[in-house]
Formats: structure tokens, sequence, C-alpha cells
């Protein structure tokens, strides 16, 4: 019988190697596990920072009121067998990504972590949650006397693997086992081309993989000779070639070794394309973007602001709700803009009755923003600088506003004129929401004199921080220390 204490270092060692990743992948990310070992046993349950706190009732229906739950498994066929993983459902939970398994030494396992609202794709993360249930048969298998205490560590730094496994499972259902380009090489390329720069100017443009069996389906604007086909390890001579294609519908052609060619944007075959846009890009596998690339490596983030601060904020006024929503679109509008083309700018979205009276550039008449023309003239003026004052109307009232007011306590000198000069002005104007987007952070939110921040207060079970309990057991205890219980989607 295998040591409970031994146990319990192999759930604590790969859940905290698991929330590390992904942390760094998909940011502040938390983890948890449901398991039994055989199949006689009792349900356990790790969950040191209560990720699955709030979803009591529904793991009460699924794991103490059916016996579906886990698929039966061929026991003598898996016995022994740690690498031989049956799947398991997706407990498709709002605000999760679960992925579980059966084996031989692991009658049953279910990890989970958060599912960020401003991830690229699931995919990768479905992928390293793969490979923790993996791991944690592997290490179950090996018993104690061969336990090496790696797979926290593999799972700590397993980005590049989980965007590999993404990209070969989905080539394996378009393409199947016949899958010619080695694809470690082709993201170790990426990741060197998007840190080298021309002439100081980090690349744009586009580089696209094909199958070298689909090259002659490709129609190539231009194609290269054989013999001189510029080398994909050759970082800088593909990154001039990169301003062939930039700020353009046509892409680099690659079959995973050389530059084949330059041909369109739009490939109809199977391929994988790097879409370079400065300082940082993002990875798709034909129409379906997975991940992004930035400060070389991978990440599952959008670095598109989601402005869910704006959206609550919003509610706070009376306003009817198909008034709120086009404010919320043309606010979005303007900071993806700024946000594509690297700039700081400031916008006041006044819902005060009476307009507020803000030095600037005052428009005669206010233009109208529900129109894609005025709002891409908008989008221009945000570039000047001072703030665009925005009213209920949807229009915009004037540019190059200068936001003014009196000193508050929370001022951050660290933050820049942009921030502080925020906090005063919504300090003094409670009827205004204030969105500062910056060149070089995230968008900030600011109302009534503070910035706003949807951020998850994570707390620690001490019973559950170092060992698993019994799951029903679990499901009676009440966590005084957990301030929200509600799951997200609730």
């Amino acid at each position: 019988m295998l040591h409970k204490t031994f146990i319990n270092r192999c759930i604590r060692e790969t859940l905290c190697g698991l929330r590390e990743g992904l942390s760094h992948f998909s940011g502040t990310s938390r983890s948890a596990i449901i398991f039994v070992l055989k199949k006689s046993d009792e349900l356990q349950i790790c969950d040191p920072q209560n990720l699955l706190r709030g979803y009591e009732p529904k793991l009460q229906n699924i794991y103490c009121e059916d016996e579906s739950w886990c698929k039966p498994i061929d026991t003598n066929y898996f016995k022994n067998m740690y690498n031989s993983i049956e799947p398991q459902a997706n407990l498709q939970l709002d605000g999760l990504i679960s992925t579980g398994g059966s084996s031989g030494p692991v009658y049953y396992q279910m990890w989970f972590t958060e599912h960020h609202p401003n991830i690229c794709s699931i995919l990768p993360t479905e992928c390293w949650l793969e490979h923790a249930v993996f791991r944690f048969s592997h290490d179950i298998a090996n018993d104690s006397t061969l336990y090496t205490g790696i797979s926290g560590n593999f799972l700590r730094e397993y980005a590049t693997h989980a965007v590999h496994d993404c990209i070969v499972d989905m080539a394996g259902v378009f393409l199947g086992l016949d899958f010619q380009i080695r694809i470690y090489p082709v993201l170790e390329a990426i990741l060197g081309i998007s840190k080298t720069n021309e002439e100081g100017v980090q690349p744009y443009g586009a580089l696209t993989f094909i199958e070298p069996r689909f090259l002659n389906d490709i129609q190539f604007f231009a194609r290269f000779k054989t013999s001189e086909q510029p080398a994909l390890n050759n970082f800088k001579h593909v990154r001039k070639l990169l301003q062939a294609v930039e700020h353009s519908g046509r892409t680099l052609i690659s079959e995973g070794k050389n530059i084949v060619g330059i041909a369109n944007r739009q490939v109809a075959q199977f391929h994988v394309t790097a879409d370079y846009k400065g300082k940082l890009g993002y990875l798709s596998v034909g129409d379906d973007t997975i991940c992004s690339f930035h400060d070389g490596s991978y990440s599952s983030n959008t670095h598109r602001a989601k402005l869910f601060e704006v959206e609550e904020a919003l509610l706070d006024f009376d306003l009817e709700p198909s008034i709120g929503n086009d404010i919320f679109q043309v606010i979005a509008a303007l900071v993806h803009n700024a946000e594509d083309k690297k700039f700081g700018c400031t916008f006041v979205i006044d819902l005060a009755p009476v307009p507020i009276v803000i030095a600037g550039q005052a428009l005669t008449p206010p233009i109208n923003l529900r129109q894609s023309n005025t709002l891409s003239l908008a989008a221009a003026l945000s570039k000047v600088d001072g703030a665009l004052h925005i009213r209920a109307d949807l229009h915009l009232h004037a540019f190059a506003c200068l936001l003014d007011g009196h000193r508050v306590a929370n001022e951050d000198r660290a933050r820049g004129a942009r921030y502080n000069s925020a906090l005063r002005f919504t300090s003094q104007h409670p009827q205004t929401i204030v969105v500062v987007v910056s060149a070089d952070r995230p968008v900030s939110i600011f109302q009534q004199g503070k910035e706003l921040k949807n951020q998850d207060d994570f707390t620690f079970s001490a019973r559950c921080d170092l060992f698993p309990l019994p799951l029903r057991e679990w499901l009676k205890t009440t966590n005084a220390d957990t301030l929200d219980q509600t799951p997200p989607g609730h």
C-alpha cells in the first residue's frame, strides 16, 4: 500500500508546479485536483487556494448523486500501465478548465484551473492539464522508491511544450499522423525572429508554415530558387524578408526549414502562422489563434484589455441597457486601437446630467461616435496629448482635455501623469469614469478617485494546503475565510 506521505508529496509538488507554470503562461492561476487511486477507495480533493469553492452543488451532483463520473476502464488492461491514459469527460464547469483521465496506478483524476477571460485559446492549457494527468500517474506507478520529484519542475516549465502539443493535436485532426514539419524548431525560430530587430525596428508581418506536400498548391507571388532559399534558423535574414510582407495581405511561406517564397495570407491548406506585431505576436493554427508570444516566451494572454471594470462601472448609472452597451463598445474600440498602435491616451466618460466643464479643444457640434468614420476620427484624435471627453449621448464633445483636481491620498508617482490626473479628476467628479491606456502598462479604469481592479482574492485553507481531504468531508465544510463563494458565470 502506498504511503500516505508519499501521495501527499506527489500531489503538493505537482499542484505547485502546475500553478506556477500556468500563472506565468496565463496570469495568476490556481489549481486543484479530485482523485482516487483505487476504485474501492474514497474520492479525495486537494484545493489549496479554494478554486472549487462555490462549485459545491455541482460537485455534489456529479460525484455523490451520480455514478457516471468515471468512464469504466479495463483494470486488467491498464494494470501497472501508467502511460496508457483513458481520458475522462471534462466537467464543463463555468469559469474553469478541467481535464482528467484514468490509468492503472490512478483509477480517476481530474485537474482544474481558471478559465481566464483574456486567453487566446484553452487548448494549450488543456494539454498542460493532460500532462499533469500523465505525470501523476507516472509518479504513483513508480512508488516512493523511484520517485524523483521532478513532475512539478516539468509542469512549471511546460509552456512551449503545451503549445507544441496543441499544434500536434490539431495537425493530427486535419492531417493524421503524416505530419512532416518539426514543431519545436519552428517554435524556436518564431521566438528568435521576434527578438531580432532590423535597424532598431521590431518585426511586423506574417510567417506561414505549410506541409511540404502542399507547396505546389500555393499561389506564390514570388518563389525563391531552391538552392537559394533562406534558412529558417537564419533569424537575421528572415527578419529582413519580413519587411516585404509587413502591413500587407502577404505572408512569407516556409515548409519548416527554409523560406520558400511570398504568397497571399489567405491560405486554404492546413497551416501554422506567426503574426508579428512589433514587440508581441500571435500564433494561429488555421483560423484559430492559440497563443501569443512576447519577450521570448509564449503566453495565452491576448494582450488586449477586456474592460470588465468599465462594463461593471456603467451598471452603477441609470442608463438604458442599449446606451450602456453602446458606450462600452465605443470605449473598447478606442482602447483596442490605442493598444494595437501602442500609444498612450485617456478617455473621460461623462455621465453627469449637465456636461462637466473640462479645459480642452471643444467641438461644435460634437462628433457622433456611432458612425464608423467619425469613430475612426476620434481614434486619431486620441493620439493628441490630453483626454477625449465623451458623453452619454455617444458624442465626442472635446479632445486634448486637461484633467485636473485636488491631490488625493492614493496617488502613485511611479505611475505617471495620466494615472494620477485620473485619480484626482474622478475624485472631484464622481459621475465620470476615466479610462487610461499606457503604451507600456495595462489599461487602468478610475471612478470616484480610485482605480477599479478586477482582482481575485485567493484564500488558503490550512486543512487542504498540505493534505488531500475526502471529497464528502470537503463538501460539508464551510470555509469562513472565503469572501466570495460564487464562481464566475453564476
